[in-house]
């Protein structure tokens, strides 16, 4: 229970005019405003709810009074909250775009179509339905339980080039895949589609979960259009992934030129510090034409998917990152504007006055950054905001509003934090599964895995009824015959210094004994001990060790037991 404090404001009014009936009101109202502002943030449901009642009271304010929309991004309605994670697929043409999603979904879906020339020239939504169907691109924008309405503002030629591809199957039940049209050379294709092709992908690229970008090992020149689109997706690094396809067309020693190269391109127009993590595979199902790095394939064609699948997981938290993103470029937005509107004569000379300020908007930057300390990168693409600048009057624009200022960074000091703190148990309070079927199915639990018959998972597979361990048992039982004395048993002070010799570390030692004793009485018999010499072959050999002992390992007196760890 809190305690009732007088604020100092109020003492020296007690006894004065203002009566202590007044005084206490204050006090009381005051108090128990604070106590609600301390527990609206545990009143959501969920950390969904939580962002869309904070962007109606702190971040939308802002944004509508100093023309975030027509700036940068659209309002975000409900939708934009709600929707399923989706992954977007960029590429040039025959990259193989259609066919990796193909391969993801498992089947064919309406309006697919492959082929050597440009085929896809539309963006496509892959989502889940009861029967097979396509949806108009003027359709979708007008339904409110999806997140398409503002790409309404790119009119007729878009809309003629947008559409949803219904189809029944697991996998897009948790997932939504969005096709995109192959990125062609030359500045034709510019001309002929009619619609900003960068400002939709910019679009899609701030909503979406997962960006990947395919790259043929045939074709690595990058165009000018295609050189553009990945400059845009720089700001959404966190979300971009680089897949090299169709790598099994190529021999060994052609992919690691091949590869070479591509790193070079990429580290031209990709601004990080870091190595660009690239996915090298064969993402279809024909059969692989070079074979000496299948397995090299299979790794990455697992770490790839794996990433897919766990998305369903990240939602939430990946939807409170794009929000504070948001939030942060929207509160610059408002030092920009109202730094320009301070800059403006009030009488005359306003149009020179605006064209300077254009010009000189890198010292615009710099200004506020020292006034308000604000981060360099959290700044709008400069040359971006000098073309949108030009068509507005900075005379209408609004003057700094503390207020509105103040309520956003309470949201991101005080509010976003409690929620951060909900995400842990977000997926089980949701019951939020990773993706299923398709592809994702086929990934585990068969003989055709990557590791499927190596280090743990050796004899798994063998169909035979003889343990695994047993191979080597007269070399076990020599050994144990040595540490035990004749006993049917042998202690962990018994084995811990013949174990040590191995030279691993003492965590894995502790979790090879934690394997082997799979009675859990601290104590080692012969097939227990057999087993702990298995595994300690497995880890030297540069095998991972599971956590929980698989159950072709276990002794065959204790097969019937379910659950060992």
């Amino acid at each position: 229970m809190k305690m009732l404090i007088i604020h100092n404001a109020c003492r020296p009014r007690i006894f004065g005019k203002t009566s202590l009936w007044t005084c206490q009101t204050r006090c009381i109202s005051s108090w128990i405003s604070g106590l609600f502002k301390q527990d609206e943030t545990r009143s959501f449901n969920s950390v969904r709810d939580g962002l869309k009642s904070m962007y109606s009271q702190c971040l939308e304010p802002l944004e509508t009074t100093y023309l975030f929309h027509d700036f940068h991004s659209p309002k975000l309605r409900s939708a934009d909250f709600d929707y399923k994670p989706s992954v977007m697929l960029i590429g040039q043409y025959s990259t193989g775009k259609t066919t990796f999603l193909q391969h993801i979904v498992g089947k064919d879906y309406p309006g697919m179509r492959i082929g050597p020339e440009p085929t896809t020239d539309k963006f496509i939504v892959i989502m889940n339905g009861k029967e097979d169907s396509i949806v108009p691109g003027n359709a979708l924008v007008v339904d409110a339980n999806m997140p398409y309405a503002p790409l309404s503002k790119f009119g007729n030629k878009f809309l003629n080039r947008f559409q949803a591809s219904v189809t029944s199957t697991p996998v897009l039940e948790n997932l939504t895949l969005i096709d995109t049209p192959g990125i062609l050379s030359g500045e034709k294709q510019l001309i002929d589609r009619g619609y900003d092709f960068i400002q939709v992908v910019q679009w899609f690229a701030e909503r979406v979960d997962r960006v990947i970008l395919l790259f043929d090992a045939h074709k690595l020149d990058v165009s000018d259009e295609f050189k553009r689109t990945i400059e845009v997706l720089n700001m959404y690094e966190d979300k971009l992934k680089i897949v090299l396809n169709k790598a099994d067309r190529v021999s060994p020693q052609q992919l690691m030129r091949v590869y070479g190269a591509l790193m070079w391109s990429l580290g031209k127009i990709v601004n990080t510090p870091e190595v660009v993590r690239v996915y090298t595979g064969s993402f279809w199902k024909q059969p692989l034409q070079h074979t000496a790095n299948r397995h090299l394939f299979e790794l990455e064609h697992q770490d790839l998917f794996k990433d897919l699948q766990s998305l369903p997981k990240q939602n939430s938290i990946r939807k409170l990152n794009d929000f504070i993103r948001r939030s942060r470029l929207a509160k610059v937005h408002a030092y920009i504007i109202s730094e320009l509107k301070s800059e403006m004569p009030r009488l005359f000379g306003r149009e020179v006055a605006k064209q300077r300020l254009i010009d000189e908007l890198d010292t615009v930057y710099r200004r506020i950054q020292s006034r308000y300390g604000v981060s360099a990168g959290d700044f709008p693409d400069i040359n971006q905001m000098r073309r949108k600048l030009k068509d507005y009057d900075f005379t209408k624009f609004k003057v700094l509003d503390s207020s509105l200022i103040d309520a956003l960074d309470d949201m991101l000091n005080k509010k976003i934090p409690p929620l951060m703190s909900m995400l842990p148990n977000e997926s089980l309070q949701l019951n939020t599964e990773d993706v299923s079927g398709g592809v994702f199915d086929l990934m585990e639990n068969n003989p055709f895995q990557s590791g499927a018959t190596e280090g743990v998972n050796e004899g798994k597979y063998d169909g035979s009824e003889t343990w695994i361990v047993a191979k080597h048992m007269a070399e076990y039982e020599k050994s144990f015959q040595r540490i035990s004395g004749g006993k049917e048993k042998v202690s962990g002070a018994a084995v811990r210094d013949e174990l040590m010799k191995s030279h691993l570390p003492n965590t894995e030692l502790a979790l090879i004994w934690r394997l082997a004793d799979v009675d859990n009485d601290g104590y080692f018999d012969i097939k227990q001990w057999a087993l702990a010499n298995h595994l300690l072959k497995i880890r030297l050999a540069g095998h991972e060790l599971p956590h929980t002992l698989p159950h072709h390992l276990l002794p065959p007196a204790s097969k019937n037991v379910s659950d060992h760890s």
